[in-house]
């Protein structure tokens, strides 16, 4: 059976979905999905802690699904402006699960990936598959996934 490792840019799910379609993603769905290609062995959900009870609730639901929860402060600078960003860490996770599993699973439309997929489908010779919101999803990171897959229809949480 194929390994499968998956990690979850929620902050990138969250604002593209909500602004493409006006709802939230669902995991449940994703989870139910990446199931029918093979064993998930890893699982990740990359969010920022801001500490109210709503995203303690949420950020439950995933590890209920089975995704260990990764968190970083949210940090308000002076000029108000935030700062909350994962991809470093996302990078790192997925290059340590690229040389023991057959299928990377990166959910997100951050074109700053592009490259990490080239490499680990290159240097590991796993399929990298990329989940986004069409039209919101850089066109390099779908062209350097092994497989695309759009965040349409049973992947949403209609309200």
């Amino acid at each position: 059976m194929k390994k499968i490792a998956v990690f979850a840019d929620v902050q990138n799910l969250y604002y593209t979905v909500r602004q493409a379609y006006g709802c939230h993603f669902n995991y449940a769905a994703l989870w139910a999905d990446v199931s029918k290609q093979g064993q998930i062995v890893e699982a990740y959900a990359y969010a920022i802690d801001r500490g109210d009870s709503k995203q303690q609730q949420f950020q439950q639901i995933l590890r209920n699904l089975g995704f260990i929860v990764k968190l970083k402060p949210y940090i308000q600078r002076s000029d108000g402006s935030a700062k909350g960003d994962w991809d470093v860490g996302i990078t790192l996770d997925i290059m340590d699960a690229a040389d023991h599993v057959d299928e990377v699973v990166l959910a997100s439309g951050d074109g700053d990936f592009d490259m990490l997929l080239e490499r680990i489908i290159n240097k590991h010779g796993v399929q990298a598959v990329a989940y986004g919101v069409p039209g919101l999803t850089a066109n390099s990171l779908i062209r350097a996934a092994s497989r695309y897959v759009p965040i349409e229809g049973a992947l949403l949480l209609k309200n």
